[in-house]
């Protein structure tokens, strides 16, 4: 008795006066034991009801051994008070009636029952508040699932109560379409072979409400008993995201398509007026050259006129090399006679312009190109030159076209400084993103690499088409006429 961890008191069966008290007690109540002699059984615990605790002993009955239990406070000797379970048990010392109290602190039995309460109640608030389905989904060796638990949300997110679904979880399964089936299944056999993260967004028919959603199921795998996993997860309706995803490529697809349509226009008008000043002004400054040259052979043998006559001429040859210089500048001529012809005549230009070596390499000599690829093609080429000259600080530049079955590859490299993965996002790099636009408007792409020694790489690979008939692409025919005008 003196040694137990527990309270034990020996009570008088008549009065309830306490007889004795082991160690553990007085220490706990902070009485000595002439103290507690002094005492009944209601002084330490005041919260007892007299008729309730005779009612209980009432029915304890007189044979040894028997015993009761009720769960009260005890009084420590400076006021505080702590939860116990008190068990009397029937007892004969010396020939004397006696009672055993056992009394059992509950002081961390309750504290913890009050903070499972607690955590309890605040998993309920977060559940509730949770934008979709909280569960548990459990997948034993013999391939059978189980949803063990399911959050409230099941009803409004699948259209399937709970316990619906923890009957059958194959429901689950049945709701998603057949296209998505195989990936949601992948997805969940990797997650339980390797133990990861299982993420995986579907598409699932809900029949009651005639109704396709989008869902997002994310859950953490953890090993069970008997070979079993269980995820701990959450589903969630990513409906309207999926329609604003949709919208935004949608919108950007719109968006692509008519900056494609602005600039064949923009190409279109620029060939027109190429071919206007060439026609009308190139034979206006022609004419004017011939009038000058019959004026000049009349005029009488005054230095003065002659010296006039001789800078109208000049003033007219210049004005005619600036309407060539224009022309060539709104659309190049060098197209009519092909993309390779087109690209070298260029690389030629840019090495005589800016002083830096450019090397022009092509396996073929002609490749078919409809009018509209070429000139997105050439201006491609004419932007990532006029960036080398701007930026590089190259003093080489090497530029291959080759096709390759149904594709196009054109690839310019430079030696200079490189470029930054900061440069390309700059507000003002419109030049990079112009290019970019014009390769996916080809149905293409364009990418920025380190090149081999160093500078930079850029790879430009496009789709072929059969190019159009004359009838199909009318800036093919307008762009024929200009070349037939020079």
């Amino acid at each position: 008795m003196q040694a137990a961890a527990s309270e034990i008191y020996l009570l008088d069966a008549a009065t309830l006066g306490i007889v004795d008290a082991n160690q553990a007690a007085r220490l706990n109540l902070g009485h000595d034991a002439a103290s507690l002699g002094a005492m009944d059984v209601y002084a330490i615990a005041p919260a007892l009801d007299p008729a309730v605790l005779s009612s209980l002993l009432a029915g304890l009955g007189e044979e040894v051994g028997a015993q009761v239990g009720l769960r009260t406070r005890l009084r420590r000797l400076d006021g505080s008070s702590y939860p116990v379970k008190l068990c009397f048990l029937r007892i004969v010392r010396d020939g004397r009636s006696l009672l055993l109290a056992i009394a059992d602190d509950l002081t961390l039995e309750q504290a913890a029952a009050q903070a499972l309460a607690q955590s309890q109640a605040r998993f309920d608030a977060i559940v509730r508040n949770t934008p979709g389905l909280v569960f548990q989904l459990a997948h034993y060796g013999d391939g059978r699932l189980e949803f063990p638990w399911l959050s409230d949300g099941c009803q409004a997110l699948l259209g399937l109560s709970v316990l619906e679904l923890q009957r059958d979880a194959s429901l689950f399964e049945g709701l998603i379409l057949p296209e998505d089936r195989k990936g949601y299944l992948e997805c969940m056999q990797v997650s339980r072979d390797e133990l990861t993260a299982w993420n995986w967004e579907g598409r699932i028919w809900i029949d009651a409400w005639k109704d396709v959603k989008w869902i997002n199921l994310r859950a953490t795998p953890h090993p069970v008993d008997g070979g079993a996993v269980q995820w701990d997860g959450i589903m969630t309706n990513i409906s309207d995201s999926k329609q604003e995803q949709h919208e935004v490529v949608r919108s950007r697809s719109r968006l692509a398509e008519l900056t494609d349509h602005i600039e064949q226009v923009k190409e279109q008008e620029r060939a027109r007026i190429a071919r206007e000043i060439h026609d009308d002004l190139g034979g206006n400054l022609t004419a004017i050259k011939m009038a000058l040259a019959m004026l000049a052979a009349r005029l009488p043998e005054q230095p003065v006129l002659l010296e006039k006559a001789n800078y109208l001429d000049d003033l007219v040859d210049r004005t005619i090399e600036a309407v060539h210089r224009i022309s060539l500048d709104l659309r190049p001529t060098m197209l009519d006679l092909g993309i390779v012809a087109a690209l070298e005549w260029q690389a030629r230009e840019f090495e005589k312009q800016m002083g830096i070596a450019c090397v022009f390499r092509s396996p073929d000599k002609d490749i078919l190109l409809d009018d509209d690829h070429a000139t997105a093609l050439f201006r491609i080429f004419q932007e990532a030159l006029t960036n080398i000259a701007k930026h590089a600080a190259a003093t080489r530049v090497t530029v291959s076209l080759r096709q390759q079955r149904a594709h196009l590859t054109l690839v310019i490299c430079d030696n200079g400084r490189g470029i930054e993965p900061a440069d390309r996002l700059k507000p003002q790099s419109f030049g990079l993103r112009g290019m970019s636009e014009r390769a996916k408007a080809l149905g293409g792409t364009l990418a920025l690499s380190p090149a081999p020694g160093g500078g930079t790489m850029v790879t430009i690979k496009t789709r072929l088409a059969a190019p159009r008939l004359p009838h199909e692409a009318p800036a093919h025919e307008l762009s024929n006429s200009a070349g037939q005008n020079d």
